[in-house]
C-alpha cells in the first residue's frame, strides 16, 4: 500500500523541483527525502523520477500519483475540519503567513482579540512575502494568508485557494512635515509631478510596489531619482520624516506617523488591495476560520462572508488604462 506521507514528498517535488527544497520546506534531510522517494518507487512498482542531468523529472505515472494525492490530501482536510467541527471549543493550531505591513497594523488586536475569545487556539504567525506565502499556504505550510496587490500586478493564482478582499488600502505621496529646516524643495511640493527632483526611496527590485511607483512617474511624466532600496517600510518612514526622500506609501503605514509625515493624494485615488486566502478544503475548519473572520471583522475590514470568491478585475488583474490614457493625453 501507498503511503501518504511518501506521496506527499513526491507532490512537493512536484512544486518545488529540486530535493533541496523539498527537504528545507519540509525540515527533512535531502537524504531522508531521497530515501523516502526510492522506498515509494519500490512501493509502486514504476519509474516514478527521471534524472536529466542534474534535474529530476517527474514521469507520468508520477504526475498521475501527484493528482491522487492532492485529493486525498484535500479529503484528509475535510475530515480533520468535521471532526474539529464536533468539539465544543475552537482549540488547535493556524498557522498564518502575513506581510510586513499587516504584522505591524493589522495583526495586534487581531492577536488579542483571538486570545481572549479562543484560549485553546493557538496562532502561530510568520511575515512572509505575498507571493511566497501564497505558495505556502496551497501546498500546505501555512493555512492562512494575508496578502496584497497592487493594481496591475496580480498575485499568483492558485485553483485550490479562497481568495477574499480585506480593505483597499489607498496610496499617496509622504513628505516630510511643513516647516523643517532644509526642507525647502520638499515644502514647494503640492503634486505628484512637482516630487520629479527628489530623492526617492522604493522597495527592492521585483517588488509589485516599486514597478506600481515606478509607473506612476512616468505617467506623471518624469522617471524618479531612485536613491534608497529597502523592503522594510518603516525605514522608508524615518527617510522621509527626516528630509531625505519622498515615497508612495499606504494609508496603513502612514496612519501611525500622521504628526511627522505629510500626505499629497494621488491622480485617481489608486490603493492597493489586501486580501486573504485559505484553502477550499479548509474552509470549515474551525480554527481558521475563527482567524479569519476576526480580521475581517476589523473595524475598516470588509465582512468575509458577504464576499463571493475573489476573481474581479477591479480588485486584481488590470492597471485602469482609460485613467493611464488620459494622463498622457
Amino acid at each position: 500500500m501507498l503511503e501518504l506521507r511518501r506521496l506527499r514528498l513526491l507532490r512537493e517535488l512536484s512544486i518545488r523541483g529540486t530535493i533541496a527544497e523539498v527537504a528545507e520546506s519540509l525540515s527533512y534531510s535531502p537524504s531522508s527525502v531521497s530515501q523516502q522517494l526510492n522506498q515509494l518507487e519500490a512501493e509502486a512498482g514504476v519509474q516514478l523520477l527521471r534524472r536529466t542531468g542534474r534535474t529530476l523529472k517527474l514521469t507520468a505515472q508520477a504526475q498521475l500519483l501527484v493528482a491522487h494525492t492532492e485529493t486525498l490530501l484535500e479529503a484528509m482536510e475535510h475530515a480533520e475540519a468535521d471532526l474539529a467541527g464536533t468539539l465544543s471549543t475552537i482549540a488547535g493550531t493556524v498557522r498564518l503567513a502575513v506581510f510586513q505591513t499587516a504584522m505591524l497594523a493589522l495583526m495586534p488586536p487581531v492577536l488579542r482579540e483571538l486570545r481572549e475569545k479562543y484560549p485553546e487556539l493557538r496562532v502561530e504567525m510568520s511575515q512572509q512575502e505575498p507571493a511566497d506565502a501564497l505558495q505556502e499556504t496551497s501546498s500546505r505550510s501555512f493555512d492562512l494568508v494575508v496578502a496584497e496587490q497592487y493594481s496591475g500586478h496580480s498575485a499568483p493564482h492558485y485553483a485550490n485557494l479562497d481568495r477574499r478582499v480585506l480593505t483597499h488600502d489607498p496610496i499617496r505621496l509622504a513628505l516630510p512635515a511643513l516647516g523643517a529646516k532644509g526642507n525647502a524643495d520638499f515644502d514647494r511640493v503640492t503634486s505628484l509631478e512637482h516630487a520629479a527632483t527628489l530623492p526617492w526611496v522604493v522597495e527592492p527590485d521585483g517588488a509589485a510596489s516599486r514597478h506600481w511607483a515606478l509607473q506612476a512617474c512616468r505617467l506623471a511624466g518624469f522617471e524618479p531619482d531612485l536613491r534608497y532600496e529597502t523592503a522594510d517600510l518603516q525605514a522608508h518612514v524615518e527617510l522621509v520624516q527626516t528630509g531625505n526622500a519622498v515615497a508612495m506609501l499606504p494609508d496603513l503605514v502612514l496612519r501611525s506617523n500622521a504628526r511627522t509625515l505629510r500626505t499629497i493624494d494621488l491622480p485617481g485615488a489608486p490603493a492597493r488591495t489586501i486580501f486573504t486566502a485559505m484553502r477550499h478544503s479548509s474552509t470549515k475548519s474551525p480554527g481558521i476560520q475563527a482567524v479569519r473572520n476576526t480580521l475581517h471583522a476589523q473595524p475598516g475590514m470588509s465582512d468575509a462572508n458577504d464576499l463571493v470568491i475573489l476573481a474581479t478585475p477591479k480588485d486584481f488583474d488590470t492597471v485602469d488604462e482609460e485613467k493611464a490614457s488620459s494622463r498622457q493625453k
